[in-house]
Parts: C-alpha cells; sequence; structure tokens
C-alpha cells in the first residue's frame, strides 16, 4: 500500500512512523503549504516526494490511501478531494466541524466503495477493548451508570510545551482557526472511549462548556482564546442507564488520562489509560459482596494504523469508521445546543 501523508505537523510524525512500521507500507510523498516544514518533515522520514497541495499530489495521483493530518477544519474539503479521486482515507478525529460535514464525508466514501477510518488514538488500549468485551460478555450485567473523564494539563504546566507561544496549541483555544475547544479535541475522545467502552450509545446529553480566562483580552497574537477549555456532560444511554462525561486541559497532575468506569446490576469494571499505560480492574461475582476489586491482565491488540492498511488490502471498512465518527460528532454537537439552550438534547 502507497501511503500519501497530508499534513506534516503535529500527529504526522506518528502517522508517519507506525505505518512505515507495517509490511507493505510505503510512504509515497508528503503534502504541506509550508514549504520548510514540509522539506524537514520529508527528510526525517525519507518521503520521495513533496507537493505544497492535495491537488498537486492528486494529480500525480500514485498512491492509494492518505492519512489527513490536516487541522481539523481542513478535514472535510481534503477528504472530499481525496475520495473523488478514487482513494482510500485515513483521517485524524474529529472527522469534521460538525456531524453534518462529517455526514457527508461518511456517505461519500461509502458510495466510493472505499476505506474510509478515524484515528480515534485510545482505540489503541488493550484495557478498552477487553473491558468492552468482558461488558458485552455479560461480566458487569445490565449497565446502570457510567462515570468518564478525560483529563489533561498543558494549560497551566510546561509539560508538553509552552502553549503561550506555540501555534500548534494556540490554535487549539481559538474558535476562527476551527477549534471547538476541549469539547471537539479531547471530548471527541472521551465520548468514544465512553460509548465504546460501555458498549453503549449516548442517547440524550445535557451540556456545560466553560471557557477561563488566560490571557490579556483572551487574545495572543492572532489567536482569540475563545474556544471551550472544559466541559461535563449528563447522559442518557440507549438502554436506559445514565451517567457523566467530563473533559479538561485545565487538570494539573494529569499529562493524559482518560477514565472509564462502568457500573452494572452483577458488577463493575474501571478502564484507564495513563500518558501511554493501560490498565483494568474489575469487581465482579462474588467480590461484589466483598466490593474487591482485581486487576484484569490482557493482551496486546492491533493498533489503528494496523487496521486501516487491513481493511485496504481486504477492501472492507474496520471500526473506527467514518460513520462512526459522525454519530459520535452528533453527541458534541447536542452537547454544545444544550450549552447555549439550557435543555436537554436528544441525539437523533
Amino acid at each position: 500500500m502507497r501511503l500519501l501523508i497530508l499534513g506534516t505537523g503535529g500527529m504526522a510524525a506518528a502517522h508517519a512512523r507506525n505505518f512505515a512500521a507495517i509490511d507493505g507500507v510505503t510512504l509515497a510523498g508528503g503534502v504541506d503549504v509550508v514549504p520548510e516544514r514540509l522539506a524537514a518533515f520529508a527528510a526525517e522520514h525519507n518521503l520521495p516526494r513533496q507537493f505544497g497541495t492535495l491537488e498537486d499530489a492528486l494529480a500525480w495521483g500514485e498512491f492509494d490511501a492518505v492519512a489527513n493530518v490536516t487541522p481539523d477544519r481542513i478535514h472535510h474539503p481534503t477528504t472530499m478531494l481525496a475520495i473523488d479521486a478514487g482513494k482510500h482515507v485515513f483521517c485524524e478525529k474529529p472527522l469534521a466541524t460538525d456531524a453534518g460535514k462529517a455526514m457527508e464525508m461518511t456517505e461519500a466514501i461509502e458510495a466510493a466503495g472505499k476505506v474510509g477510518m478515524v484515528n480515534f488514538t485510545y482505540r489503541n488500549s488493550p484495557a478498552l477493548q477487553k473491558g468492552r468485551q468482558m461488558v458485552l460478555d455479560g461480566a458487569v450485567g445490565a449497565v446502570r451508570h457510567v462515570e468518564a473523564s478525560h483529563l489533561q494539563s498543558w494549560l497551566v504546566g510546561k509539560a508538553w510545551g509552552d502553549w503561550t507561544s506555540e501555534s500548534k496549541w494556540l490554535w487549539r483555544l481559538s474558535k476562527k482557526h476551527g477549534s471547538n475547544g476541549a469539547l471537539g479535541d479531547i471530548g471527541i475522545h472521551i465520548v468514544d472511549f465512553t460509548s465504546y467502552g460501555s458498549g453503549l450509545d449516548v442517547a440524550h446529553v445535557f451540556g456545560r462548556l466553560k471557557t477561563f480566562d488566560k490571557a490579556p483580552g483572551n487574545k495572543i497574537g492572532e489567536y482569540d482564546l475563545d474556544a471551550n477549555d472544559s466541559f461535563t456532560m449528563n447522559v442518557d444511554f440507549s438502554n436506559g442507564a445514565i451517567g457523566t462525561i467530563q473533559a479538561t486541559r485545565t487538570a494539573p497532575g494529569q499529562l493524559d488520562q482518560l477514565r472509564l468506569r462502568v457500573y452494572g446490576d452483577k458488577g463493575s469494571l474501571e478502564i484507564i489509560y495513563d500518558t501511554g499505560k493501560s490498565t483494568l480492574r474489575a469487581c465482579i461475582g462474588e467480590d461484589v459482596h466483598t466490593a474487591t476489586w482485581r486487576d484484569v491482565a490482557f493482551e496486546p491488540v492491533e493498533t489503528n494504523y494496523q487496521r486501516f492498511v487491513a481493511a485496504v488490502r481486504a477492501g472492507k471498512t474496520q471500526e473506527p469508521s467514518f460513520r462512526r465518527a459522525a454519530n459520535i460528532q452528533k453527541v458534541l454537537d447536542k452537547a454544545m445546543v444544550s450549552d447555549a439552550s439550557h435543555r436537554d438534547e436528544a441525539i437523533t
């Protein structure tokens, strides 16, 4: 499989490394509007061709699939171009900045008969995969209550860099630069993590978003710091269970932690992904009567990158698919509507 890397900042290095490590995958070239960044990236990852626009790359056309690692607002127009050109697409999350565009991309790639998958990176957690299977197998019984959180600290600490001076962070705080804030950035991860891990779909959401003062006039250079920094959701699930989902970029002591607890009528599970490390605990069976939690072992799982390559080779999309990402985007869109309306919103 010959792969084009579209966008060479941010997550692009992870895409290049992971895809290049898969037998039979060739990095065919890269695209970026910043020539210096593209040149450095091409040198680091041995890309044989460089293009200033996707249109130029598509005119050449000697590749099978596109890894779309552009900023969020660019996902829709570039992916539609790639689909029109008959390419498979592996897109960074979120698929689009709203559910309407995400569903348009979904319907287009399905109609084209091409593979479209989205990089929900935390699906790579073996604890999440094992925990989900336990829930589906009935280990906790009927799910009644769910709680989930995604905690980061880059707005209050410098372990990941200095957000006040680096564009790769500042754009995530600015609506006019295409950001939907913490909700659009890490919210899509924790909603997917929660829904996937619990085996349930979100049916209703009551959302609350918060943007904190972070600079004089809430502006740094060209960036208006107006996107949300934290959110909470009260949700109803498809089976009648209820739960809470929350996320913030202002949690000192947490570099990147996702935690999911699933409580059923026969037991409970706790799934944690913490800065690369996965853990899984369960309180099930007779342990319910003594409130005893035990660690659960799990095996390594395929990554999204490996699943995408396998899907292209088989000609059949695997999860997480464009359609899955579009449905998760509906939850985020309704959370924003709910924050404005102060009402519970149904996911349709």
